[in-house]
């Protein structure tokens, strides 16, 4: 509210009075314009950072614009994203979006909505306050500083509820204030569609890429995978080594039962594989009754634990097939490692099949069932 200096006599201003006044309504001027500086800079960065988000391209792009460039806008000393993913299905297209064979730091998972509920109530809002460490350690757990402000934002899709944005302050009034919330409203309401459209975007991907019968990656995704490991491998100085499985007798199977029953007998074996592997693996069909994995950072003998262990649960397993036909099969697997620095990627990344190749050449004529390593 403007004040005014006036004389005793009403409706008269002494020139001493006027100047005052004056003064003061260009500082209280000043200060609006001030004022309405600072929220123009915050509307146009905070439009800025959700146009980011809304035109990434892959779902490891939206969480890298997350991450890393809404903390950085934002003068964040903390920005980790939790996400609510029972089938492993969002870990495994972040994974293959990003062409990586690491998790991104600052993303966690959860199998169900158990403590987000207990966390957020019915309160769909942000949730801002000092930080506990009962409550909130769980989100920023790789960090040996603590935050002294959080906010917590849900991501609600349809009423429910698919995780939430932590960021972190070492300001104690950062988020500690009820005012100024807006800006983390819209940001709340906004990620979950921006997520729920790269997820799809690499749904559409994948589909490419996969193999409809056994679900896994087909050659073509294999090859272009290949290529980035071995690149990968070479940066990070880490053994990349790459598993050659061959289903024995499989045209036996054929022959006597049918394609049909060869074809259930494949897709369950594609499933046993993938049951050994790490998330972070890549698995894919080859061809025929061929299949291929790339471990990363993985040497000889740990590979050669993983290959035992896939050889033991196919060889152990009871297919169960239509009219009541119950077979066993097995595997015959061929290791080959590499390790050293090349010129060329994609010639050390043929180089590395062959090897594996050849090792399962091996290991069928060494009786099968067995594995042999390049």
């Amino acid at each position: 509210m403007l004040k005014s200096f006036r004389t005793h006599e009403p409706g008269l201003l002494s020139p001493r009075d006027l100047f005052l006044e004056n003064r003061q309504l260009r500082q209280q001027l000043q200060e609006l314009m001030a004022n309405a500086r600072r929220n123009e800079r915050k509307f146009k960065r905070a439009q800025n950072q959700e146009l980011r988000l809304i035109s990434s391209a892959s779902l490891a792009e939206l969480v890298d614009n997350l991450l890393i460039r809404y903390r950085e806008s934002s003068h964040l000393e903390w920005v980790t994203l939790t996400l609510i993913d029972p089938e492993y299905e969002i870990q495994r297209l972040l994974t293959e979006s990003g062409g990586v064979a690491q998790p991104r730091s600052g993303v966690f998972f959860l199998r169900d909505d158990q403590h987000l509920r207990r966390l957020f109530h019915s309160c769909r809002r942000p949730v801002l306050g000092a930080y506990e460490a009962e409550k909130h350690s769980m989100f920023f757990p790789e960090s040996r500083l603590q935050p002294h402000s959080v906010a917590l934002l849900p991501l609600c899709d349809h009423n429910r509820l698919r995780g939430c944005i932590c960021l972190g302050s070492r300001q104690e009034q950062r988020f500690l204030q009820s005012d100024g919330t807006d800006f983390l409203e819209r940001l709340s309401a906004i990620f979950p569609l921006c997520l729920e459209n790269t997820l799809n975007q690499d749904r559409l991907k994948k589909v490419g890429l996969t193999d409809p019968l056994t679900g896994v990656n087909n050659r073509r995704y294999f090859d272009q995978r290949l290529t980035e490991e071995i690149v990968r491998t070479q940066r990070h100085k880490k053994p990349l080594t790459c598993l050659f499985l061959d289903v024995d007798r499989f045209k036996s199977v054929n022959d006597t039962h049918g394609h049909q029953v060869g074809d259930q007998v494949l897709a369950q074996t594609a499933v046993l594989i993938r049951n050994q592997l790490r998330v972070t693996d890549v698995l894919a069909r080859y061809g025929g009754e061929e299949f291929a994995a790339l471990l990363a950072d993985t040497d000889v003998a740990e590979a050669r634990e993983v290959a035992e262990r896939i050889r033991y649960s196919v060889e152990q397993y009871l297919f169960l097939l239509p009219a009541q036909l119950n077979l066993r099969i097995t595997l015959s697997i061929g290791i080959a490692t590499f390790t050293g620095a090349v010129d060329n990627a994609e010639i050390a990344g043929q180089q590395l099949i062959a090897d594996a190749d050849q090792a399962l050449y091996a290991a069928k004529n060494g009786g099968r069932n067995c594995i042999i390593t390049a």
